[in-house]
């Protein structure tokens, strides 16, 4: 092997002459005649290869039988192309090397699908190829700018008097929302460490011993149900601050965000970042996380259907709707497919009227009066060729059927603009949400979670209505970021633990030594956890939050080229004092 000199990403005209020693693979073969043109790739780039029949007579003909992916390493002199062989897509596009000698580190086997093209095979294939896969230009991209947005935001937090600080794998099961993964005991039969969902309770801690500033770039385990942008591991940015409040949390946290795509990217944020409460975000876009990168916001209609004859939506307990831009187009196939989505999130179906010339037709237009159709036209600023999509239902099954319709379409009519970033704080989310199945409420963010100053009364009479000090950091329509001020006072942990169904001793069994460290001087405090992952993948300008992580797992928390998780051997198992069910 020669050492390599450069890499295959940094020639240029100014190495023409210089003898150069590379190392990579090979990602395309060329034969024209005499000559055989190879690009050889590295991470940092591709390099054209220039191999002669004069210079190499001994091996060319096993060099006109190299393969893509064999491992090679050249020496030879770079040399100009010719003007009309210059390929400016390449980083390297004005030169090549002659080479003068080579050796083959190691010859590749068939491949099981093209890099070239990724979609030449099917992900769950892809996935057990996963060494090779992680080889493609769009994949190395991605790690690249994960690695990039992990230093910019060490470097941001350092140098505003943040301490990285590690807190355990290995810790106590706590009820955080999700399922745990349980670690038996070796040494304790019985007994069950659990890998931690966050470091929620350990960062809390570490405001209580004076440790004011603290970061940690973290992994994080959830059993639970995944998505496109879910993985059973996952990555966040866990933050936490002494002293403080919403306002000192979102100027730091801002000014980081801000940094990292700077940085990474090159793109200003604005300054500052719009904010908007989880109400008014529930109502205008139907979503806790909205896209606000196009307008079709979501409009109360009750008022003005209950003039109409429409008897279906009046004895509902709201009516909402928003209008599509030339919508009108849209067949009746296609309509009764955005009703079948709408269905699936519990709506009863989807109402619609188009506006052509000036008039409703279709849909349910019969129930509305000329002078009704004027006032709607008015009150939506409906033009011509638009479309308007109604639900009655009550509040909730009607902002998520509607919010999940407008992500839709907006993806179906390309509304978002994929070079735009739009963060938007979302605010004031309710303490609590009822769980039908289990008939209690449970934390709509977490159990620590403090209320509003103002809602604290609220506790004890409607604790339903009772606003939190929580809060989201939204983008593009995905959630990047959630926190919250911190409950400080034992008290109200306490009430809060309380109205979750927990008696005293349950709450000291689950979350004891917090509940002890809390008598002992808690200064107020709060904080937010980024999703590293999904931050990553809104940079990378990916879909897929399985594209920004190196070795992921599938949707069913499976990892398919390791083939884990898998069964283990008998003896394992007896150490551990465990028997499986058959």
């Amino acid at each position: 092997m020669f050492k390599r000199t450069h890499t295959c990403g940094e020639l240029d005209k100014s190495n023409v002459g210089n003898e150069v020693q590379l190392n990579g693979w090979i990602n395309t073969v060329r034969l024209h005649g005499k000559v055989v043109f190879v690009d050889l790739r590295d991470r940092y780039g591709k390099t054209q290869l220039v191999f002669n029949e004069t210079t190499s007579q001994d091996d060319f003909e096993k060099i006109k039988k190299f393969s893509v992916e064999d491992v090679i390493s050249i020496k030879g002199v770079v040399e100009n192309r010719s003007d009309s062989t210059i390929n400016p897509a390449m980083e390297t596009g004005e030169i090549e090397v002659a080479i003068s000698s080579h050796t083959i580190l190691n010859e590749a086997a068939p491949l099981p699908f093209v890099l070239s093209d990724r979609n030449s095979a099917e992900e769950h294939f892809r996935l057990k190829y996963r060494y090779l896969e992680l080889r493609i230009d769009e994949l190395q991209k991605n790690i690249i700018i994960r690695h990039k947005t992990y230093q910019a935001t060490r470097d941001y937090l350092s140098n505003n008097n943040f301490l990285e600080i590690e807190t355990p794998v290995l810790m106590k099961s706590t009820p955080e929302g999700a399922r745990d993964y349980l670690v038996p005991s070796r040494l304790h039969h019985g007994k069950f460490y659990a890998l931690p969902q966050s470091p929620q309770i350990y960062k809390q801690i570490l405001m209580i011993s004076g440790y004011d500033r603290y970061f940690q770039i973290v992994k994080c385990f959830r059993d639970e149900d995944l998505r496109a942008d879910r993985q059973p591991e996952f990555t966040q940015i866990d933050i936490e601050m002494s002293f403080v409040d919403e306002e000192d949390i979102f100027s730091k946290m801002e000014d980081l965000t801000r940094s990292i795509f700077f940085s990474v990217k090159g793109i200003k944020l604005p300054k500052p970042f719009p904010r908007i409460t989880y109400k008014q975000a529930m109502k205008t876009y139907g979503s806790d996380k909205p896209d606000t990168r196009y307008d079709m916001k979501l409009y109360d209609l009750k008022s003005l259907t209950d003039k109409s004859e429409f008897n279906a939506f009046r004895s509902e307990e709201c009516v909402y709707g928003f209008v599509v831009e030339t919508g009108a187009k849209y067949s009746r196939k296609v309509i009764d497919e955005l009703t079948e989505v709408a269905k699936k999130h519990n709506a009863k179906g989807v109402a619609w009227i188009k506006n052509e010339g000036g008039k409703f037709n279709g849909g349910i237009s019969k129930f509305f009066s000329d002078s009704l159709q004027v006032e709607v036209i008015k009150y939506l600023n409906m033009k011509d060729g638009d479309i308007l999509l109604m639900v009655g239902d009550k509040k909730n099954i009607v902002y998520k059927a509607l919010g999940r319709l407008r992500v839709l379409i907006a993806d179906k009519e390309g509304l978002a603009d994929k070079n735009d970033y739009k963060p938007i704080w979302v605010t004031e989310f309710p303490m609590f949400e009822y769980d039908q199945d289990q008939d209690r409420y449970i934390a709509m963010h977490h159990p620590f979670t403090a209320p509003k100053k103002s809602d604290i009364s609220k506790l004890d009479t409607e604790p339903a209505n009772a606003l939190s000090r929580g809060y989201d950091l939204t983008m593009n329509g995905h959630e990047i970021a959630g926190g919250s001020v911190r409950i400080h006072s034992p008290e109200i942990q306490e009430k809060i633990f309380s109205l979750l169904g927990l008696s005293h001793d349950q709450a000291v069994e689950k979350f004891g030594f917090l509940v002890e460290a809390l008598q002992y001087g808690a200064p107020p405090h709060g904080g937010i956890a980024f999703g590293f992952d999904r931050l990553v993948m809104l940079l990378a300008g990916t879909k897929n939050i399985r594209d920004v992580i190196a070795f992921p797992k599938t949707t069913s928390a499976a990892s398919l080229m390791d083939d884990s998780p898998s069964h283990v051997e008998r003896d394992q198992l007896d150490e551990l004092g465990l028997t499986l069910k058959k």
